[in-house]
């Protein structure tokens, strides 16, 4: 059975809305040093590594076929080669990057069943917040940035939800990755 993960890059004040800069009000991801950078790399290589899929909403899709079909090297390679589901009502226009199939969220408790291992959500917050409504994520990863954006868009909902820390390791020098399991509240 496949287990649903929520891996996030986030502010330390719960910003997940562009890291990059190119909604002009985010740019915290382009402010760490290329030893922190180094070690997300390889933080996000070796997930990847893990991962059995990626589920993804259609924009992030698209915006990260953007940026990942033409790169080279193992970690490029091996998000190609992972299957990819895109949780979308329209069309995602021409997949090119792998293996990708279009599915609606009422398909999700379906692949749980058919995926063996991490089903990994990247850059999809929309998506993430109506799989933890649904009680459909089993476990939440998070690299903190320091850095406090002080607006945009946050992960996290206004819904109460009990989280267990199960590991947190430094990365680099500057960021930190947590993980939680999802409490299910009797």
């Amino acid at each position: 059975m496949g287990n649903i993960v929520v891996s996030q890059n986030i502010t330390l004040d719960g910003v997940v809305q562009d890291p990059t800069g190119e909604e002009g009000i985010g740019g915290w991801f382009n402010r760490i040093g290329d030893r922190d950078r180094a070690a997300w790399a390889q933080a996000g290589h070796e997930e990847a590594t893990r991962s059995a899929a990626l589920l993804l909403g259609r924009r992030s899709y698209e915006y990260l076929a953007a940026r990942w079909t033409t790169r080279t090297g193992d970690w490029a390679d091996r998000l190609r080669a992972l299957p990819k589901y895109v949780v979308s009502s329209t069309a995602v226009p021409e997949p090119t990057w792998g293996p990708t199939t279009v599915i609606s969220t009422d398909l999700i408790p379906k692949l749980k069943e058919e995926i063996d291992g991490d089903i990994v959500v990247n850059a999809s917050t929309q998506l993430a917040r109506t799989l933890l409504a649904e009680n459909l994520t089993d476990e939440i990863r998070l690299i903190a940035f320091p850095f406090l954006a002080g607006r945009g868009g946050r992960l996290f909902d206004e819904t109460p939800r009990s989280l267990r820390l199960t590991s947190t390791q430094p990365v680099g020098d500057n960021l930190i990755l947590s993980t939680y399991a999802l409490v299910q509240d009797a």
